[in-house]
């Protein structure tokens, strides 16, 4: 009988080899998140958030909604982000593809700095080490890393368990130990780019926060079922619109949600001067002498 940490890991490899097979120049960003979302049901696991296919300058958080009629482009930069959980334990990963075959640097210096990270990570070490590591690469090639989007620590049932690994050197004294679990991700740009992240208008992700008393009862059904169904995990809004009788009650009901702080909103995320981001990333296990990948 399998580990959880090997079932875990052998889904996650099926999941990207579907993902590649699946990305591709005219795919329908709806059909391809739904496709992964419903294989990684078929393996016995759920999505840990909604599939992320974010587009060129825009480095993270794009979902497609129910309506998308966007389709991947013949010259885009796709970064493909899914997360998988199972029995509590979290496994998150991202790859970057180049169609247009203009980006490789991008893409080669983000698999790169991922690389030297894993090569780093270890028990005892710190991580002020490994995100100097992260950052020497990704500069060392001309580039730039994203300052502001980060890999972090992963917990039974949560995503982002309260400690963040940098993509640029922090004076972080942090010291990894064994059986912690981190996904790295390292997003690399232009040398002319910001190296920074700003928010958008548009949010399609969601996490639950609390249950504050709340005027709607459209409102306390629809959060009730999100806490049942997702926990702290984000969801999609396609996920949850069809739980309200109508999009305008959803949306009365979103707003009621995000004012009252009972949900946090995750906005598309993109490079502040619009420049192209590639991203890449895998989640460790750490051990004495190393780490162990879950894919």
């Amino acid at each position: 009988m399998l580990s959880p940490m090997s079932d875990i890991a052998s889904i996650t490899s099926k999941v990207k080899k579907r993902a590649e097979e699946l990305t591709k120049p005219g795919a329908s960003l709806l059909e391809l998140a739904t496709e992964l979302e419903n294989y990684i049901v078929e393996q016995g696991a759920r999505p840990a958030f909604p599939i992320n296919i974010s587009i060129g300058e825009i480095a993270a958080h794009y979902t497609p909604s129910s309506d998308e009629t966007t389709k991947i482009g013949e010259k885009d930069l796709v970064k493909v982000d899914f997360g998988i959980e199972l029995d509590g334990l979290i496994s998150d990963n991202a790859v970057t593809f180049d169609f247009s075959g203009e980006h490789g640097n991008l893409v080669e210096a983000a698999e790169a700095a991922l690389a030297t990270a894993l090569s780093t990570i270890k028990a005892g070490t710190t991580i002020k080490e490994v995100s100097k590591a992260i950052q020497d690469e990704i500069k060392g090639r001309g580039l730039k890393p994203i300052a502001n989007l980060t890999g972090h620590k992963i917990e039974g049932h949560i995503l982002h368990a309260g400690v963040s690994l940098p993509n640029v050197a922090v004076n972080d004294s942090y010291v990894f130990k064994e059986g912690d679990i981190f996904a790295v991700e390292p997003f690399v740009t232009t040398a002319d780019a910001a190296g920074q992240v700003v928010d958008t208008d548009r949010v399609e992700i969601y996490s639950f926060v609390m249950k504050p008393n709340l005027r709607m009862r459209e409102s306390r059904i629809l959060l009730n079922y999100i806490e049942e169904n997702y926990g702290t995990l984000p969801f999609a809004e396609r996920w949850i619109e069809k739980k309200v009788p109508s999009k305008l009650l959803l949306l009365a009901s979103l707003k009621e949600l995000l004012r009252t702080h009972a949900i946090q909103a995750y906005p598309v995320l993109r490079e502040a001067n619009g420049k192209p981001v590639a991203q890449a990333e895998k989640t460790v296990v750490v051990e004495k002498d190393g780490v162990t990948t879950l894919v």
